[in-house]
């Protein structure tokens, strides 16, 4: 059973000290500088692949050992997979207590809920655009929003003109694509659907 502690600071010229005096008298200790919002940590994977059944890993608090709340609860269950106890001195959690793993089912709950009320927030957007995107094309008025992404906003009629004056030999196609400000897949895209 080693007691093992993971410390982490988002850049190089932070300094670990003030979290180092926490785990001196720990088996092993982990030291990161990076920053959190990488999945790529080393020493992190180092720490997974170290730790055994039995083994407690320590931190100073979630932020120094998880990204978001799903982060933290894929990582101790990754560790709860393997028989090895997390504990986060600032939040008092230790999964080796029934109180922790409780706690760490109420940030499960929590992340749930989140998730769920973040898809239907955006159900309710895109219910949203596409009635607005009804409305504009009953009244004759070009939709706002297309599935998938949002169009290249530009005007059919200075399409037209551009056009024009390429067929008639006063500019070349790249001339028009520039002043359209369109790509050239969909400079042709919109000649052809236009007729031009």
């Amino acid at each position: 059973m080693a007691r093992i502690a993971y410390i982490r600071v988002s850049t190089a010229e932070q300094n670990t000290a003030r979290q180092d005096v926490k785990f001196t008298d720990y088996d092993k200790v982990f030291t990161e500088k990076i920053s959190g919002k990488t999945t790529d940590r080393p020493e992190l994977k180092k720490l997974m692949d170290y730790v055994r059944e039995g083994d407690s890993v320590t931190v100073e608090s979630y932020s120094r050992f998880a990204r978001n709340t799903r982060d933290l609860l894929n990582l101790v269950h990754d560790l709860d997979e393997k028989g090895v106890s997390f504990i986060s001195l600032k939040e008092n959690v230790d999964t080796s207590r029934p109180e922790g793993r409780l706690m760490m089912n109420i940030f499960a709950s929590l992340a749930q809920f989140e998730l769920e009320q973040r898809a239907d927030r955006q159900l309710e957007g895109i219910a949203e655009a596409k009635k607005e995107d009804a409305e504009l094309r009953a009244a004759g008025q070009q939709p706002k929003h297309y599935r998938g992404r949002m169009p290249i906003s530009f005007d059919a009629e200075q399409m037209k003109i551009e056009v024009a004056a390429v067929r008639k030999g006063d500019q070349t196609h790249e001339q028009a694509m520039k002043k359209l400000s369109l790509k050239p897949n969909t400079y042709y895209r919109r000649v052809k659907e236009m007729g031009l």
